[in-house]
């Protein structure tokens, strides 16, 4: 799970501003550094989420859809943990930025106490896909209320479901998992959906909409490999299209870079990360020179001129 969770804004003129923020780990809070790398990349970048490695650190930023607020600059970023699955927490995502707009307010230790209790049922829901026995417990606690409630029917028939339902849904994320380790993604997508209708089954709404996300995100590999594929063709093409007639073209080196980036962190491909993050960062020196070379040139021809 994440180490952290901070809602924050970007303000059109004084740049980004906390707005709530929790942490398990007071050490980890996050960097005005980290927080206005963000705002570059939402604002003048115009990504709606990125990813951004410091100091051996991972932090994971999404714009938040809070047209019902009309509010347009909110965020809301995360701390990860080493090796955290960033698919699965794309899927979670959804749920929390749909608590953080139903119950937004103005009053921060109610937005840092509603932070506090998202990361703690991310904990809780993935908690319960690794241990069938914590979803049966739930299930008793939810039929001995239905029982008190006097709604018997529903309660013979939620108690006949956790009987088998929660192993069958271990199991099937389990096939999930391995599926997408293996790369299947199609075979990954069919499990993970599966086991969303068992947790449906079962009232686990949240579990549910976790696994139908983390299925569909990953049906969408199989794209995202084909445009890994192809940007890395581009790339190669605007390189052997650079000479030193044409040094200005490393700027077209940028864009692409950043996608495959983002598509890397999809696949948690860190080798990837780490390559083109090197590329990216030598072809912005580059860039610089070709500025400074331009410049040179231009002062060294105007003194020309006046010999």
């Amino acid at each position: 799970m994440p180490r952290a969770i901070i809602l924050y804004e970007i303000d059109p003129s004084f740049g980004p501003n906390i707005i709530a923020e929790y942490y398990l780990k007071q050490d980890d809070k996050i960097s005005p550094a980290v927080l206005k790398e963000f705002s570059e990349k939402h604002i003048e970048k115009e990504l709606f989420e990125t990813t951004i490695f410091k100091d051996d650190n991972r932090y994971f930023s999404k714009k938040i859809n809070a047209k019902s607020l009309n509010k347009d600059n909110l965020y809301l970023s995360f701390i990860l943990q080493e090796g955290e699955d960033l698919v699965s927490l794309k899927s979670i995502f959804e749920n929390v930025e749909e608590k953080i707009i139903q119950n937004f307010s103005d009053d921060k230790k109610r937005m840092n106490e509603l932070l506090q209790n998202a990361l703690n049922s991310i904990m809780s829901l993935l908690q319960k896909l690794q241990e069938p026995k914590i979803i049966k417990e739930t299930i008793n606690d939810r039929t001995k209320k239905m029982l008190d409630d006097g709604k018997l029917t529903e309660a013979r028939e939620l108690i006949d479901l956790g009987e088998d339902i929660p192993e069958r849904l271990a199991a099937e994320v389990k096939s999930a998992d391995q599926f997408l380790n293996n790369e299947f993604y199609k075979k990954a997508k069919k499990s993970f959906l599966k086991a969303a209708e068992f947790a449906s089954l079962i009232q686990e709404e949240e579990i549910a909409s976790f696994l139908k996300n983390k299925g569909e995100q990953v049906g969408l590999f199989p794209e995202l490999i084909k445009e890994r594929e192809g940007l890395n063709k581009h790339l190669e093409k605007i390189f052997n299209d650079i000479d030193i007639t044409q040094l200005s073209l490393y700027n077209n080196l940028i864009e692409p870079i950043d996608r495959l980036i983002e598509i890397s962190l999809s696949f948690e491909d860190h080798e990837s990360i780490n390559k083109l993050t090197k590329l990216k960062s030598i072809s912005e020196r580059a860039i610089r020179l070709v500025r400074e070379l331009n410049d040179s040139d231009k002062k060294i021809g105007e003194i020309i001129k006046k010999i």
